[in-house]
């Protein structure tokens, strides 16, 4: 039996949580195309007959701006040093960059054995493939490096086989049937807070937080949720809510839709949206709200 943990890594929206997501062919986490969709450490588990791989998917390397993104970062940075195996995770479509062989550099110093996973090659040029595999040998980077598509399942098996062998001997940590460390109630706020990144631009998605007040399964085999948005300015709050409601009428719809298949039954969902300014930066809030920090 082998068994272990691989902190995925890499920087913002490199494509850390779909890879986990079908590696473990479960939603574990959510994913858009912005930066600063993981904010924090979920556990996502692949458990089959001979191995167990515990991904640890961390929020993507940002420039701290606020104090949520510095403990973001702190989450990566410490996440990265409890773990069997690293996989960083390179955004292919974007190329190689001196930025990503900085951050390889600086993992691989922590002597934990190491691969890449150079993603999203369905959205790119084939004849960049080779070019970029080119710099990883002229930077002397001595590493395994998988050109893979999460999103049609290109190579995936590939890595997933590669990783098993990694992992050293040992036990289940997890049951077998738990794919995530995380609970349905914070799955039930990430995935409302996927649906605002999926549909609101610029600095609003990063803005806002979900706060559960309920999440309760009724007699009828109905889930009563009852959640607020928190958003940091007033204006914020104007175009979440939108003309005569109609844009949080809009975005509940479909996080329900979600929320109802992944825990498989009907959901009644009340949303409310408020402000609370700058709760970025206030450690209060930011415990307040659920966010970990995790520090040596």
């Amino acid at each position: 039996m082998r068994s272990g943990y691989i902190a995925v890594i890499g920087r913002a929206n490199a494509g850390k949580s779909t890879l986990i997501n079908v590696m473990v062919g479960e939603k574990v986490s959510i994913v858009s195309p912005k930066p600063q969709t993981t904010r924090d450490r979920i556990l996502g588990v692949l458990t089959e007959d001979d191995y167990q791989i515990v991904f640890v998917d961390t929020p993507g390397i940002y420039k701290a701006r606020n104090a949520l993104t510095d403990m973001m970062m702190r989450t990566t940075d410490m996440s990265a040093k409890s773990v069997d195996y690293i996989l960083f995770v390179l955004d292919g479509h974007e190329g190689v960059k001196d930025e990503d062989f900085e951050l390889i550099k600086k993992y691989k110093a922590l002597n934990i054995p190491m691969a890449v996973a150079y993603t999203k090659i369905d959205i790119m040029p084939k004849e960049n493939i080779p070019l970029d595999m080119a710099k990883f040998a002229d930077a002397d980077m001595d590493l395994d490096v998988f050109p893979v598509s999460a999103r049609k399942g290109k190579n995936v098996r590939q890595l997933k086989e590669f990783l098993v062998k990694q992992m050293p001997e040992g036990d289940k940590v997890f049951h077998e049937d738990i794919v995530s460390d995380k609970s349905e109630k914070f799955m039930i706020s990430e995935i409302m807070r996927e649906k605002i990144l999926l549909k609101f631009d610029k600095e609003i998605p990063h803005g806002i937080a979900i706060v559960i007040n309920n999440f309760e399964l009724q007699e009828n085999g109905v889930y009563d949720v009852n959640l607020d948005i928190v958003c940091e300015r007033a204006n914020h709050k104007a175009i979440l809510i939108g003309k005569q409601g109609k844009a949080i009428k809009e975005v509940s719809s479909f996080a329900r839709q979600d929320m109802e298949k992944f825990l498989g039954a009907k959901v009644f969902l009340t949303t409310y949206v408020k402000v609370k300014e700058d709760w970025r930066d206030k450690m209060n809030l930011l415990k307040e709200y659920g966010y970990e920090d995790y520090k040596e």
